[in-house]
């Protein structure tokens, strides 16, 4: 039988909640990278490193900054990081969908009249707006659904402790 670099059995398949965290992440990753890519991203001579000002949309649709960008690639990468485990997983995507639902009730307080104010300072639009709420709730469900272990009787995994 073969053993892993730790001298333990080999490991099984990943369970579907850090499937999921990795798959989030890396689509924060495209996501991050795509925002820097002209034609993708149009109005691209107008994107500013933060701001109401900036001109630039990912696909035409979701108003980008270098800042705003810059925040998917950091988000992406610290979800890979956290997707090397269940618990690490679990604080992604429960953690981070009450991220995004926070940023959904920013961009709702600050109003769609006040998508040009100083207050906006990531930017967002209306169109983020809703994709920050439907993420919220994606991945919060993710994180509290695809849990290792659930509904068979064991406890459950004890927080970043675990691999």
């Amino acid at each position: 039988m073969a053993r892993n670099r730790h001298g333990g059995a080999p490991a099984g398949p990943k369970p579907a909640v850090q499937l999921a965290a990795a798959l989030v992440a890396a689509v924060f990753l495209l996501i991050g990278v795509l925002g820097f890519v002209p034609g993708v991203t149009t109005g691209y001579d107008d994107m500013t490193f933060a701001g109401h000002t900036s001109g630039a949309k990912l696909l035409g649709v979701f108003q980008v900054s270098i800042l705003h960008n810059v925040l998917h690639l950091l988000f992406g990468l610290a979800g890979l990081v956290l997707a090397r485990s269940v618990a690490g997983s679990r604080l992604f995507l429960g953690g981070g969908g009450a991220i995004y639902l926070v940023l959904w009730m920013y961009g709702f307080a600050i109003g769609f009249s006040a998508e040009h104010s100083v207050v906006n300072f990531i930017p967002l639009n209306g169109a983020d707006n809703w994709l920050h709420l439907g993420l919220g709730f994606g991945m919060l469900a993710m994180g509290l659904l695809l849990s290792h272990r659930a509904g068979t009787g064991e406890p459950l995994d004890t927080p970043l402790d675990r691999p």
